[in-house]
């Protein structure tokens, strides 16, 4: 099959998500993708970006350099050389709808020469949450099959919020499909499209493979055990701030090891002045299975909110591929999917025992059928069961009577 991806995420930026993974499996069980990188838009061009890749992608444009490369054996990917406008401002949901029409049309017709070029036919277009400026791209591309892909609660967020919760719902519904990364998404999907499935999420087998000789990061090895970690991004809209605190000040004999980039509020909170937590800060993808080798317990302190309350936590299942053992926040998808794999609390007392629970029971045996458990989750059995669903809308519809 010929794939188009467009996301609100860029694929060369070395943090995978879902499109991008999906994306990189497709081409390597030999379907052909090309995966379309985020445009510009008119302030990124004139005012020097701060993303160093959006700086790549402005040099690249600006030096009229070849805008679609091969990125790997059947992936392509393309940098759009054409400039989009901002109309969030606007307070009108249908006049802003009828004005990202023209940021729609100046995107195909970056896309359109691309898959002429790669000889693109019956194209699947995957939409990751570009809600607007992909609103239009099933009338404008014609593809064979428009696929809305939901994998994160963005209308969290205000910017999404503003003209979201209008445009998304009607994304939905002229959608062939949706695709969800969680049993929550899928059930709401399935409010405005009837063809709304749950394909649940991946992770990369091979880097997770377990390697108990795995040299200790020299950052770490100074940090006492028993050392309880977290490795993500560190933002209060998805973390537990307040939990954390306590559970540094309760447990002043665990080392509470957090990685990953800080919002403001992290950077500014108490948790710097406790003597057992330590920031170690962002770390390349490629090197945190070395972290977590060397954490007796993982955490996923989730704050529980519209945005978090239906995610498929991928980290949940990184730290499982390794055995590790799990401590985490109860949501649906933690007791639907992970419960008997995991520890899951509800409160700063409950995580405490919980962490406690998992120090003290853990054996080789657990962390063996901890590894065995995410096997399942692999992107290969992912882009399999993506496949399949896609193979089920091709088939005629049969008219009784």
């Amino acid at each position: 099959m010929d794939f188009l991806f467009v996301s609100i995420q860029r694929i060369n930026t070395g943090r995978e998500s879902t499109s991008t993974s999906l994306a990189r499996e497709l081409a390597r069980q030999g379907h052909r993708v090309l995966y379309v990188n985020s445009p510009l838009n008119r302030k990124t061009f004139f005012l020097t970006p701060q993303d160093p890749f959006a700086v790549a992608h402005l040099h690249e444009l600006k030096s009229k350099a070849n805008p679609l490369r091969l990125l790997s054996s059947n992936l392509w990917v393309l940098n759009p050389t054409r400039v989009l406008d901002s109309f969030n401002w606007v307070p009108s949901t249908a006049l802003f709808s009828w004005l990202i029409e023209f940021n729609n049309q100046r995107f195909a017709l970056d896309i359109k020469p691309a898959l002429h070029e790669l000889q693109f036919k019956d194209i699947i277009l995957i939409n990751d949450k570009d809600i607007f400026r992909s609103f239009y791209l099933k009338e404008l591309l014609q593809p064979r099959h428009y696929i809305y892909l939901d994998r994160d609660y963005t209308m969290g967020i205000p910017y999404w919020r503003k003209h979201g919760q209008a445009l998304e719902p009607a994304l939905m519904r002229k959608s062939d499909a949706v695709f969800c990364n969680s049993l929550d998404f899928a059930e709401h999907a399935r409010r405005y499209n009837s063809n709304s499935f749950n394909i649940g999420n991946g992770f990369d087998a091979e880097q997770f493979n377990d390697n108990e000789t795995a040299r200790i990061p020299v950052d770490l090895a100074a940090i006492p055990t028993p050392r309880i970690g977290y490795i993500g991004a560190l933002i209060t809209l998805r973390l537990d701030l307040a939990l954390l605190t306590d559970l540094a000040r309760a447990r002043p004999t665990w080392s509470f090891v957090l990685i990953g980039r800080e919002d403001e509020a992290f950077a500014r909170s108490a948790l710097h002045n406790f003597s057992n937590v330590f920031f170690l800060g962002q770390k390349h993808t490629h090197n945190v299975p070395d972290y977590l080798q060397h954490l007796d317990v993982c955490i996923n302190p989730q704050k529980l909110n519209d945005i978090t309350r239906g995610n498929f936590p991928l980290k949940i299942l990184e730290y499982l591929a390794l055995g590790k053992p799990v401590v985490a926040t109860t949501t649906n998808t933690m007791t639907e999917v992970f419960r008997d794999h995991t520890y899951l609390a509800t409160s700063s007392a409950e995580f405490i025992t919980q962490i406690e629970n998992a120090l003290s029971k853990n054996t080789l045996q657990r962390a063996e059928e901890r590894k065995d458990f995410v096997k399942k989750f692999s992107w290969k059995n992912i882009v399999e069961l993506v496949v399949s669903h896609l193979q089920e809308l091709q088939k005629p519809v049969k008219i009784q009577g």
